[in-house]
């Protein structure tokens, strides 16, 4: 059994800044692969930003504001968000591909963290 445990969200004016975390916890072999996603309301899950085998990839729409950083000795991955506009508000959410320890390879999400931008 694997949990990934999102915190760090919360109401933030305009300009200012967040840092969300996801802690993996379980039967945890390796981690392939972490990541955010978020969704606004009516609106579909989209990539926000990803980590695999030292790589990072971000959405467009948060390159130079948005930074994903991992823990590997904590299975922690953080998402450091700055100048956080209006339309950044959403519920985000932690995802991960993990192997356990019976070698077998899923894709977990957390519960998710809202996430509100305003004045």
């Amino acid at each position: 059994q694997v949990q990934l445990v999102e915190s760090g969200g919360g109401l933030v004016q305009p300009g200012g800044s967040l840092r969300l975390s996801c802690a993996a916890s379980g039967s945890i072999l390796s981690i392939n692969s972490m990541g955010w996603f978020r969704q606004a309301p009516g609106g579909e899950r989209e990539l926000v930003a990803a980590t695999a085998g030292g790589t990072t990839n971000y959405a467009d729409s948060v390159k130079g504001r948005f930074t994903i950083s991992r823990d590997n000795a904590k299975n922690t991955v953080y998402l450091q968000m700055n100048s956080l506009k209006p339309e950044d508000t959403a519920v985000y959410y932690c995802n991960a591909r993990i192997r356990n320890h019976n070698w077998i390879t899923n894709t977990y999400w957390g519960q998710g963290t809202q996430v509100t931008v305003s004045s």
